[in-house]
């Protein structure tokens, strides 16, 4: 089973303080630290550390030192690297704040992610032999939407709409949510998506799964909600002791698409809500690690906090 990740990657600069903080604080750090980041490196880590998947990656980065590291730090990984293109703009950058209860606040300067060219051959040949192809939005609509239609009729295309800033445009969204079998959201997100303040969230749930196949919320401490078609689930979270939330999201949806990518009896509501807990516990022990890359457990760690959990 073959993954394909379409989307950003960053160098993290993090900085390890008390809080986060306040407009107009200035805190002193404790430390700090550079190590991958970006969504979609993150998410591909996670698919090819967590669930053992074999995994591509599709993105940009500078010809400059921060590229050559994270392109090594994908390759130690297992990580197929032939579809990271080198950008004439810097690679991307992270700038993270770490609170003592695990919070982060986060500004990203996109650099080589924001490169909007088309799809090269080999990053085309990629998605194409991929049986699960991933995107977030931290890249430009249009590749992403290209990558979903360059993908096999037969592939999943998951999509991680975050941040959700392109659903404010109504033609965007139709045509976001018109190219994805799996649309993963937090509860913000979904809002967003279904264009809606209301306070049932099962409200909101239910007018997005009327126009994908398959919806997951992820809800933090509270698990996640699972729908396919008139179906809903939810899926209890595991218990964990946050130490650092970055990278836990992607973490989260890495394993998802590889585990449903992984199944042959397509979008049932118990292969969601099976994928989803694996998911979790993934996610429930990055969030005990910190960074966001460096916090990614390996498939035998998962495994092993499943069966000590059940």
């Amino acid at each position: 089973m073959k993954v394909a990740v379409v989307g950003s990657v960053n160098m993290d600069v993090v900085a390890r303080v008390a809080h986060v903080p306040a407009p107009g604080e200035t805190l002193l750090a404790r430390s700090w630290s550079r190590g991958g980041g970006g969504k979609g490196a993150n998410q591909a880590v996670a698919a090819a550390r967590a669930a053992a998947a074999s995994v591509a990656f599709i993105g940009a980065v500078g010809d400059d030192g921060d590229g050559q590291a994270l392109r090594a730090g994908l390759e130690s990984d297992g990580i197929d690297v032939t579809g990271l293109e080198s950008a004439e703009a810097p690679t991307g950058v992270a700038l993270i704040s770490v609170g003592d209860d695990g919070e982060n606040a986060i500004v990203v300067v996109a650099g080589a992610n924001a490169t909007a060219s088309p799809l090269s051959p080999q990053q085309t040949a990629v998605v194409a032999d991929a049986d699960v192809v991933v995107a977030q939005l931290e890249i430009p609509v249009e590749r992403v939407l290209e990558a979903s239609r360059l993908r096999r009729p037969d592939a999943l295309f998951v999509l991680n709409a975050s941040p959700s800033a392109p659903f404010g445009d109504n033609g965007v969204a139709d045509r976001l949510l018109s190219a994805c079998d799996v649309l993963i959201v937090n509860e913000h997100e979904l809002r967003d998506v279904a264009r809606t303040t209301a306070a049932d969230l099962w409200d909101a749930v239910d007018a997005v799964a009327e126009r994908v196949g398959a919806v997951v919320v992820t809800l933090g401490s509270q698990g996640s909600i699972v729908a396919v078609g008139a179906e809903r689930r939810s899926v209890a979270a595991f218990p964990a002791r946050a130490v650092d939330t970055t990278g836990a999201g992607d973490t989260y949806c890495g394993v998802l698409a590889a585990r449903l990518g992984a199944r042959r009896d397509g979008l049932t509501i118990d292969a969601v809500a099976d994928a989803a807990r694996v998911a979790g516990a993934a996610a429930a022990l990055a969030v005990g690690r910190h960074g966001a890359q460096a916090s990614v457990p390996t498939a035998d760690e998962v495994d092993d906090f499943l069966k000590e959990t059940s």
